[in-house]
């Protein structure tokens, strides 16, 4: 058994990530296919204790470990002042003192080591990691024989290393010393690890040559590039999710969208991965072995894909306000979406030259669609996103993953046909194309746009297929294509420049060409 601790500060802001900690913790922000802290977590060994401070979205940070890594020791320690006057780095650390009576591990939770590093430290003194970096990013230091002769503030010219926010404390009696010391004379928001280590001696510098850092977003990206996972979805601030050998973790911040997801499994039943455990932001599910069919769709694939859908998901329910709800859907979301797409750009809804088309403005185009007509005859069971990446296909069968929780509230009834215009846009639409950038959008000249995108032959058959399909089920092929459109448009807003400008000119075009070029 180990004969110290971990301390992860995970109390921060993580404010240099933008939008990316606005909905949750920085140390749960996704690297390959894992959050931050699990990569940290396993890169020590299993009967280590950790301590681990709680603020920002602490919650959330409890919830996932306790799903994530139930077999762990984590001790936890709530920091109630930490942001604002009184708070620091150096504060939230104190609150542990009685937790950390032995000899510890100051692991800032941006910073990824590799696997099992600390297996070649000698834990019979105090060290810290220094490696290679830009000191305009990080504080430095100075060594003399292999030991720190001082730290520095981020700016210095003259370093040896960038230190990259993990010590070894092996006196720590004298630690918290300091520490006590620091917090009763010095009142600044900036006090961390280092202005101990700079009133302590004998600290052996220990080299690395690999390490990552997440703090902010540069690095970040950076470090994904390093770090590569399986998961092929565009990020989300408010959702997110993470890939483990035996089972999947989702997260949302919205708490009743995550009940809502766990509860629709009872109505998806086998179609669904079984659901391990979930808490009130994230659900666990047990992990399929099987091929994404975004990855191995062929015609034939494709073509058993509909016939499965038809037999096992788009089964008939009962649902007196299915059509009222489906119209809302369709009609009143899609003019909300619009409205906030302009906001956002404080664009005016007006004709545009879209690839050589005069194209009128899209509320006269939505004044003289029937949304009636884009209605399925009859309620029946959904998938919600029904796309080539989020469904799963082994031996012959298939399995749904990342199903939506309802149909704009149902959670049992909804509508066939927005399933059918989801797997159709995703034909034109891949995650690739998206997470790529296999797409252009091209606004130099005054009200002339031009827009394309790069599909690929085999999605054009599989699109040959699903019209077939359509014909074949007595489902208007017509109605799925505007359909189609409107789930570009609606999707808009929801992503960043420029796929967003793109969704909604490339959206607007297809539902011209929909209306009046048949």
């Amino acid at each position: 058994m180990v004969d110290y601790k971990v301390l992860l500060t995970t109390s921060g802001l993580g404010s240099r990530l933008g939008n990316l900690t606005k909905f949750t913790n920085k140390s749960l922000v996704r690297v390959g296919d894992k959050p931050a802290i699990s990569h940290i977590i396993e890169s020590y060994p299993q009967d280590v204790e950790f301590v681990i401070t709680l603020g920002h979205y602490g919650s959330h940070v409890k919830e996932y470990l306790t799903l994530a890594h139930p077999e762990r020791n984590i001790k936890f320690v709530e920091v109630g002042n930490y942001m604002g006057e009184g708070s620091s780095l150096l504060y939230s650390v104190s609150l542990c003192e009685e937790h950390l009576q032995c000899p510890f591990v100051f692991h800032a939770c941006d910073t990824i080591l590799s696997k099992n590093y600390i297996e070649d430290i000698d834990f019979t003194n105090n060290w810290s990691i220094g490696g290679d970096g830009d000191s305009s990013c990080y504080r430095t230091l100075n060594c003399v024989n292999g030991k720190i002769k001082s730290i520095n503030e981020k700016g210095e010219l003259n370093f040896d290393y960038v230190y990259i926010g993990v010590s070894g404390f092996y006196d720590y009696k004298k630690f918290w010393e300091i520490c006590k010391n620091i917090l009763t004379n010095v009142k600044t928001s900036d006090l961390s690890d280092c202005h101990v280590i700079r009133e302590m001696s004998n600290f052996v510098v220990k080299k690395t040559d690999e390490w990552y850092d997440i703090g902010n977003i540069d690095s970040l990206k950076r470090t994904r590039e390093s770090i590569k996972g399986t998961i092929k979805v565009l990020d989300k601030e408010d959702e997110n999710i993470f890939v483990f050998d035996d089972f999947v973790i989702k997260f949302f911040f919205n708490k009743k969208v995550c009940s809502d997801r766990v509860a629709r499994t009872e109505k998806l039943g086998d179609l669904v991965p079984k659901i391990v455990d979930s808490t009130e932001n994230f659900y666990k599910y047990e992990f399929v072995k099987a091929d994404l069919l975004a990855d191995v769709v062929t015609p034939k694939k494709f073509l058993s894909l509909l016939t499965w859908a038809k037999e096992k998901l788009w089964i008939e329910k009962e649902d007196n306000s299915f059509r009222d709800n489906a119209l809302s859907f369709y009609e009143d979301k899609t003019f909300k979406r619009i409205n906030k797409f302009l906001d956002k750009y404080n664009l005016e809804d007006k004709c545009d030259y879209i690839n050589n088309d005069n194209v009128p403005s899209l509320y006269d185009m939505l004044y003289a669609l029937n949304f009636d007509k884009l209605v399925g005859d009859r309620p029946t069971g959904f998938h919600g996103d029904f796309i080539l990446d989020n469904i799963l296909t082994h031996g012959g069968d298939f399995t749904l993953i990342d199903w939506r929780q309802d149909f704009n509230g149902s959670v049992d009834a909804g509508d066939m046909h927005y399933d059918i215009a989801k797997l159709n846009h995703n034909l034109t639409l891949t995650h690739k194309v998206l997470s790529e950038g296999l797409f252009t959008i091209d606004c130099n000249e005054p009200n002339h746009i031009n827009v394309d995108v790069y599909i690929k032959k085999l999605n054009l058959d599989c699109k040959k297929r699903l019209k077939d399909f359509c014909v074949s089920s007595e489902i208007p092929y017509d109605e799925i294509e505007i359909l189609t459109s409107l789930i570009w448009i609606n999707m808009a807003p929801l992503h960043e420049h420029p796929l967003d400008m793109f969704l909604y000119y490339f959206g607007k075009h297809n539902l011209f060409l929909n209306l009046y070029c048949k």
